[in-house]
């Protein structure tokens, strides 16, 4: 089947006026085949600023993580807080279905852009207003980046190891979980319009968003009647003993993800690894000679878990993360080698389904590999149709749709409008 490289999206134009809180969102309407236009202020955006860069020189036109979430959009620069400005916003505003944004709660209401003023040009409009605590409530009006978001949400709470003070996961996660979680908020806002002929203004809230990232720990009091803790690199909540299992264990080449478990599941599992550890003549006794049938993951100790651990931690030193693949995936055993960024480029299972995707920067006179689309569509292709934008890159193209020549536009340009 030939796959139609206009995605669901093609027909919408949406207007992204947002920080990285909200690239995410834009992405994924953009794969999904939306014409997305970034609107930057006069000089680029300050996430341009934003490393690692391309060849570790420091430019903002050589920004990865600028290629990455802004991809699949036409870039025009503009001044909202010019009077000009405002009124080119709103002839962009008529020919839109989507604005995204992320200005304080606010904001475009104190420069004239309120909601009920864009609707007024465009009564169809999807608004999509992502900030990290929501339009309303007592903390709306503040800042926030993703480590607050991360701490005021509770992820961070769950976050490091047992004694110690809470962890940051590294790269920015709140960030990317608002931007999904918005993009979906817009597509429900879309099917609505669909049916009303309406549109409608969605407040997006980064840390209810995040409440979902560690919404096991909700349920956790509900079924135990305690309060989940951070175990680091173990699990927690399988046993009433309290006692806790190892999930990452280090491996001749990296780490590996295992756990003893309980159940069938486990039976098996807990099996196999004694079997394969026994023709590499390293199950103790006391393994061999286990019923694994009659074990109770729920009313095993602390002291048990360590005994059974301290022979398997060892055996793991000696063994790949290739051979520990191989084996679980033949023998029938739950556990996987944790990947780093380089296995995953060469992850066999990626390039079968052409994850992988080469796309050009003709103004670099290169092709970059990038993570291709976030799924597999039976009738249109999901992936990336153009590179992110260059500062204001598109401004001939998306103003001249208005009359505007480019005497007009170098006025404008001049006058720092556009």
């Amino acid at each position: 089947m030939t796959l139609r490289e206009n995605g669901p999206l093609s027909p919408y134009r949406i207007l992204d006026l947002t920080d990285e809180l909200g690239f995410l969102c834009g992405k994924t309407l953009g794969d999904l085949g939306a014409d997305v236009i970034k609107v930057e202020r006069p000089g680029g955006d300050a996430a341009r600023r934003i490393g690692p860069y391309l060849d570790g020189e420091r430019d903002p036109e050589k920004s990865l993580y600028w290629f990455a979430f802004n991809n699949n959009k036409r870039g025009v620069t503009l001044n909202l807080e010019a009077a000009e400005g405002r009124e080119l916003f709103m002839r962009l505003v008529e020919k839109a279905d989507f604005i995204l944004e992320t200005f304080p709660p606010g904001y475009l209401e104190d420069i004239g852009l309120a909601h009920d003023v864009l609707r007024g040009v465009s009564p169809r409009l999807v608004q999509v207003s992502i900030t990290p605590f929501g339009q309303t409530g007592p903390y709306s009006r503040y800042r926030a980046t993703d480590i607050e978001i991360m701490a005021m949400s509770g992820c961070m709470s769950l976050t490091g190891d047992p004694g110690k003070p809470p962890l940051r996961v590294t790269f920015p996660q709140s960030y990317q979980w608002t931007g999904s979680y918005a993009a979906m908020a817009a597509l429900v806002a879309h099917t609505q319009r669909r049916r009303t002929g309406r549109g409608e203004h969605v407040d997006v809230s980064a840390q209810a968003c995040m409440l979902w990232g560690f919404s096991h720990a909700h349920t956790f009091w509900d079924l135990n009647r305690s309060v989940e803790k951070r175990a680091g690199s173990f699990m927690t909540g399988r046993t009433i003993t309290g006692a806790k299992m190892r999930v990452f264990w280090p491996c001749k080449d990296g780490y590996l993800n295992f756990i003893i478990y309980g159940g069938e599941a486990g039976r098996k599992t807990n099996q196999a690894l004694v079997e394969w550890m026994a023709e590499k003549g390293a199950a103790p006794a006391f393994l061999l000679e286990r019923d694994w049938r009659t074990f109770n993951i729920e009313r095993v100790t602390q002291e048990e878990i360590d005994v059974m651990e301290a022979p398997i931690a060892e055996f793991f030193t000696g063994v790949t993360k290739r051979e520990f693949f191989e084996a679980v995936t033949g023998r029938g055993m739950l556990g996987y080698p944790v990947s780093t960024a380089q296995e995953l480029l060469e992850d066999p299972q990626l390039a079968a389904r052409g994850f992988w995707q080469e796309v050009e920067h003709p103004e670099l006179d290169r092709s970059i590999t990038y993570p291709g689309g976030f799924a597999r569509f039976s009738e249109f292709s999901c992936g990336i149709r153009r590179r992110a934008p260059l500062i204001g890159e598109h401004n001939t193209e998306v103003y001249g749709e208005f009359g505007l020549d480019a005497g007009e536009l170098a006025r404008l340009e001049n006058d720092g409008v556009i």
